[in-house]
């Protein structure tokens, strides 16, 4: 049976079945597509553990795979052969006896305390054609910085999500497909007030809450990397959306915030996810060991 076919039913019963989301199954098509046209075959009889096997060797040695990469294409042709092998299409996993390298274990890129300061004025001051972009652009990088949220999570605000009146934000559907409620503080609370004011003065209706600046719409994951781009060289300062939520985490228990607390707003199934932030912050690490019973001697 052709691969390409099996793929096909794979992803609608990951979708339909699992419930997996469009990013997963994007990246299980891209992945068996791969290993299909490096090994040159079209039939699941063409699968061997060689040609498996020689696709991660390839990977490592001459595309310079990392072990993240490795991990991913790995686990992606596992799921795909594993369900090839219930449905009775295959009699063996080919991925089964590929060793797997071990995960480098780095800390967290983040911000310090002043860097993310200037990012918040510098997306305040920077010398925009409209005021709205002023007080939206500044209402997206303080919910990045004062939240945590995660880029997709933002994207997918709606309006009624956003309750000012009780500080809190309700993440629909996040990562995991969890829903979960977000406290905010006050001063992220007024950032989003005034985009709110803005808003409602261009009388803008549209069920997102971070609309574009010409259309009624929601505002899109490409105009979000622009003004990344921008928000970027305006600074100086290099950043990712991703090492603003590693920021948040870090300045919380630099603040003193618990960790599982800290879990539960970062949305993480696992609390072992969340403890990697512990040795991000020197700072934090420092104010318990003021703690030593011999500190004071």
């Amino acid at each position: 049976m052709q691969i390409a076919t099996l793929a096909q039913k794979f992803c609608d019963y990951s979708q339909y079945i699992k419930g997996y989301s469009k990013p997963t199954l994007k990246r299980y098509k891209q992945v068996i597509n791969y290993y299909t046209r490096f090994a040159g075959i079209e039939e699941l009889e063409q699968v061997t553990k060689d040609n498996t096997r020689e696709l991660f060797y390839y990977g490592r040695t001459s595309q310079g795979w990392t072990p993240n990469t490795f991990i991913c294409y790995h686990k992606s042709l596992a799921v795909f052969f594993r369900w090839c092998v219930k449905e009775g299409y295959m009699q063996f996993n080919p991925t089964d006896d590929i060793e797997i390298p071990k995960l480098e274990k780095r800390l967290p890129p983040k911000l310090t305390r002043q860097e993310a300061m200037k990012i918040l004025e510098v997306s305040y001051n920077f010398p925009y054609s409209y005021k709205f972009l002023r007080y939206r652009n500044h209402a997206i990088f303080s919910t990045f910085i004062l939240s945590g949220i995660r880029k997709k999570e933002l994207l997918n605000l709606k309006y009624t999500d956003v309750d000012l009146e009780n500080l809190s934000i309700f993440i629909r559907q996040g990562k995991g497909g969890k829903d979960r409620i977000l406290p905010i503080c006050y001063k992220l609370a007024e950032s989003l007030q005034k985009y709110l004011e803005e808003r409602k003065r261009l009388k803008r209706t549209c069920p997102e809450f971070f609309i574009s600046l010409n259309h009624d719409k929601g505002f899109t994951d490409s105009g979000l990397k622009r003004l990344l781009l921008t928000m970027v060289k305006a600074s100086k300062i290099k950043f990712t959306i991703h090492k603003l939520r590693h920021t948040f985490a870090t300045l919380m228990l630099e603040g003193g915030c618990d960790i599982y607390s800290l879990s539960r707003m970062m949305g993480h199934s696992d609390i072992k996810t969340t403890t990697i932030y512990l040795s991000a912050s020197a700072e934090h690490l420092r104010s318990q060991m003021t703690k030593h019973p011999l500190n004071n001697l």
